[in-house]
């Protein structure tokens, strides 16, 4: 049995998601600025004095945040695509992966607002620049895996670079979200768009 499974361990964790949760619901609701420690406590039920407890700066909020809503995202994936990506459908794995960097409810549309707040602060941070770098060295890795998987068996467009591609698919996917949370884009023909990017890699080469 985990040590963590049961007792105060299992419970500060517990507790720890709970607020990471308040300020997800909070971002939601009222975008990131409106985050606070008497904001958060609120939301979540319990004392000021316990959220500090737990996340001393607002900053530790915001990266809870940020990795409890990357840990919920992973979830949804592993939904969409099956437990084991690595032999999952390459393009169910693509098509999840990079529709899930499109807000399309409540939640989705929370953690996105912190995903780009996080690629905002980087700017300025060179702690946070190097977990996104990180965070984007997977991710591309990721698909690019998937990508060179359906490449192996003939189904990709050949001549296509999966690494290259990897990042095209993702840069392309971030800044349309970026679009959709400032209301310059409609969501779904974001997602329309990100799914005809994905079709693109397996259609024949249009020819003369």
């Amino acid at each position: 049995m985990s040590p963590r499974t049961r007792g105060p361990g299992a419970r500060h964790d517990e507790r720890r998601r709970e607020i990471a949760d308040a300020v997800l619901a909070i971002v939601a609701d009222q975008g990131l600025a409106a985050v606070s420690l008497n904001a958060t406590a609120a939301r979540a039920g319990v004392s000021p004095g316990r959220v500090q407890h737990y996340f001393p700066a607002k900053h530790d909020l915001i990266d809870a945040a940020f990795d409890r809503g990357n840990a919920l995202s992973s979830q949804r994936i592993h939904t969409r695509a099956g437990e084991d990506l690595e032999t999952a459908e390459p393009r169910t794995v693509l098509t999840a992966v990079l529709t899930e960097l499109i807000p399309y409810d409540p939640t989705t549309w929370a953690h996105l607002r912190v995903r780009q707040s996080f690629n905002a602060l980087a700017l300025a941070d060179a702690a946070i620049a190097e977990r996104m770098r990180q965070l984007y060295t997977g991710l591309h890795g990721d698909l690019a895996a998937a990508l060179r998987r359906d490449q192996d068996t003939g189904h990709l467009r050949p001549g296509l670079d999966p690494d290259r591609e990897a990042v095209t698919l993702t840069a392309t996917t971030e800044g349309l979200a970026y679009y959709v949370l400032i209301d310059a884009y409609d969501a779904d023909r974001a997602r329309d768009l990100v799914l005809t990017a994905i079709d693109a890699l397996y259609s024949p080469p249009a020819t003369g």
